[in-house]
């Protein structure tokens, strides 16, 4: 087994204490915030000690490696980019509190994802398509480390799925902007320049990215210990499901329940790590 750590710069004396904690054999610098001790054994204490210091772990087998990879998976809003797109488009008509409400409630599992999506969209009615645009090229930022594990996968041949809540709109930029090889998101209905407040066809909710994740890992040959799925809401929990490695990005406390790893203080590309 191996842990590894990630997101402060550890002195030698802490690097002792955690080869001492653990029965480390060797321990391997990835980079000048990240560590792989290897040899090791899980040790409830290494909780608390990363917690004061700000630090990301996890518990990886010695057997996993980059190489046999063959899908990666990852949600948009909050996990590649770093804002909540439909919240960004209520901010425009000046009722960003009321749509971030009915999201936050969402996110965390309390209502439907579907009639969440459907409340939001029915607020947005009226919106010019030209906002759209402004939040693609002023707003929509994507998170630390999205393009080095991105690159990462192209350069390895592992594919890559965007699958989101979201919007096309969005979505498809995206994926021509990062060379991703799949996307899957909702289609708003626009008429006259302007959103309808309405979703046309069926709604991209937690089941249908599962179902799309299952389906091109299928189409692909692969084995479930072959993908990863990375998400933050509780939509993303059946896709988390589906993957062999899942990463709870920065994500509500229900999806950490259901992910085999948890990245709160470092980029994507922390993702990486987590291989050999």
């Amino acid at each position: 087994m191996n842990l590894v750590l990630q997101g402060a710069a550890l002195g030698r004396d802490s690097l002792a204490q955690l080869v001492a904690l653990t029965g480390a054999n060797h321990v391997v610098t990835l980079g000048p915030a990240a560590y792989r001790l290897t040899g090791v054994t899980e040790q409830a204490a290494i909780e608390p000690f990363c917690a004061e210091r700000a630090m990301d772990f996890a518990w990886v087998p010695e057997e996993r490696r980059l190489a046999e990879l063959r899908l990666l998976a990852l949600d948009m809003d909050s996990t590649l980019v770093t804002i909540e797109s439909i919240d960004e488009m209520g901010d425009v008509l000046g009722i960003k509190d009321a749509v971030a409400a009915v999201t936050e409630q969402a996110m965390h599992g309390r209502i439907d994802y579907a009639e969440s999506l459907r409340r939001r969209v029915a607020l947005l009615t009226g919106l010019e398509e030209a906002a759209l645009e402004d939040i693609l090229e002023q707003r929509m930022h994507l998170s630390p480390g999205a393009e080095a594990l991105i690159g990462k996968c192209r350069e390895y041949g592992i594919r890559t799925l965007l699958v989101s809540g979201g919007f096309t709109v969005f979505t498809e930029r995206l994926k021509a902007r990062l060379g991703l090889d799949y996307a899957l998101s909702n289609v708003l209905e626009i008429a006259h320049g302007r959103l309808t407040g309405r979703v046309l066809g069926e709604i991209v909710d937690g089941r249908a990215k599962a179902r799309k994740l299952a389906e091109i890992r299928n189409a692909l040959g692969a084995a479930r210990a072959q993908t990863v799925a990375i998400g933050d809401g509780a939509n993303d929990i059946p896709m988390l499901a589906e993957a062999g490695v899942s990463v709870a990005f920065r994500a509500k406390p229900v999806v950490r329940e259901h992910a085999t790893h948890t990245l709160d203080h470092v980029g994507l590309d922390g993702v990486l790590n987590l291989f050999i």
